[in-house]
């Protein structure tokens, strides 16, 4: 039992410290979020009800939740490159 927990302590604490390096070492957007924000309401007009600049899928992203009529919207454009890398609906509600 003792030699389970430390191995669980471990897997903590180093997820928690390899989450805190990746965010510390997020390279600057080449893309500024107010054109990322442009592309995001081309493609979901709406009001934005949530953005970051997030690291997912392997990439640094700018990532929008849009409100839009009955359901939210995730934009996800590339914070390197300006590409779209998610349009997906999640729903009538925000579940991130």
């Amino acid at each position: 039992m003792l030699k389970s927990l430390r191995i669980f302590t471990l897997v903590a604490v180093l997820g928690a410290s390899g989450a805190a390096m990746a965010a510390a070492k997020a390279p600057a957007p080449r893309i500024s979020m107010t054109a990322a924000k442009a592309m995001a309401l081309k493609l979901a007009p709406g009001k934005i009800i949530s953005s970051e600049y997030e690291y997912e899928g392997g990439g640094w992203r700018w990532s929008f939740d849009i409100q839009q009529k009955g359901h939210v919207q995730e934009i996800g454009v590339d914070g390197l490159t300006g590409k779209v890398v998610e349009n997906k609906s999640e729903g009538k509600v925000d579940h991130d």
